[in-house]
């Protein structure tokens, strides 16, 4: 009887050696630190993330109101474009207009004199006198110029109006007068563990899963950046380290557009080795 049971031993861990094989072999292939894919939160937004337009700063700017608004939500605007002006721009451009007009009198004043000192028929000291009122009056109306220049908003780079918050009458508060946002550059910033994160390089290809939408979208790894911050992106799992530490990674969507409306909208991100 014994005889048999030893029999019947030795042929099962024949069978389980033959069926382990396989296995056995591709893990002896595989290297002893191999990468893996990395799994983290992120969010959306646009390239170099969103401009809080506050508007031109200088004397005054605080608390000031919003006279005209030239443009709305969605709206594309260009670099230097004018999308605002302050109610003091009337105040300011009435400022200029008499400054041209002085300038243009020390002009015909200094053009007079010159043409009397041909003939010697002024002095010296008048021809002089001419020329320094010249001087102050163009000095005067390049500072009303610049003056004026601050009661104007310009957006400061090609951006999406994403959101404003003063209208025409209202006080420009804390928050600025609208949001700008390049949205047809948009990257998914996944935050990546500390411990994760020598194996992120750019260049790599990951998928984004967004709650939005049905279908992933892909991109690839443009930078990593510089230094390890506190996590922002907090998911629903209750055991979640909510004090962990992490590494933002840029990744470039490939179709920008599909996400163009969903700027700071959470997702999921897996970055592949």
């Amino acid at each position: 009887m014994m005889v048999n049971n030893n029999k019947n031993t030795g042929e099962i861990s024949m069978r389980l050696r033959i069926l382990l094989a396989p296995l056995l072999c591709l893990l002896l292939a595989l290297p002893a630190s191999a990468e893996r894919v990395i799994s983290s939160l992120g969010r959306l937004e646009p390239e170099n993330g969103v401009v809080e337009l506050s508007g031109p700063s200088g004397s005054g700017f605080t608390g000031a109101v919003l006279k005209t608004l030239e443009v709305g939500e969605g709206d594309w605007v260009d670099k230097d474009q004018v999308i605002a002006r302050l109610d003091s721009y009337a105040l300011r451009g009435a400022e200029v207009q008499r400054l041209n007009a002085i300038l243009a009198n020390a002009r015909s004043e200094l053009a007079r004199q010159e043409d009397l000192s041909r003939t010697s028929s002024t002095s010296r000291s008048a021809l002089d006198e001419a020329r320094m009122e010249l001087d102050i009056a163009i000095a005067d109306l390049a500072a009303a110029e610049a003056n004026l220049e601050l009661a104007v908003v310009r957006s400061p780079v090609r951006a999406q109006v994403l959101e404003i918050h003063a209208y025409p009458g209202e006080r420009v508060g804390p928050e600025g007068i609208m949001e700008l946002g390049r949205t047809d550059r948009m990257y998914a910033v996944a935050e990546v563990y500390e411990t994760d994160i020598t194996q992120v390089k750019a260049g790599q290809r990951a998928t984004v899963q967004v709650p939005a939408m049905e279908t992933e979208l892909s991109g690839k790894v443009e930078r990593v950046a510089l230094k390890v911050g506190r996590l922002d992106a907090i998911g629903t799992d209750p055991i979640a380290k909510t004090d962990a530490r992490v590494v933002e990674v840029f990744i470039l969507l490939d179709d920008s557009e599909a996400v163009s409306r969903f700027t700071n909208m959470q997702v999921k991100v897996e970055i592949y080795p």
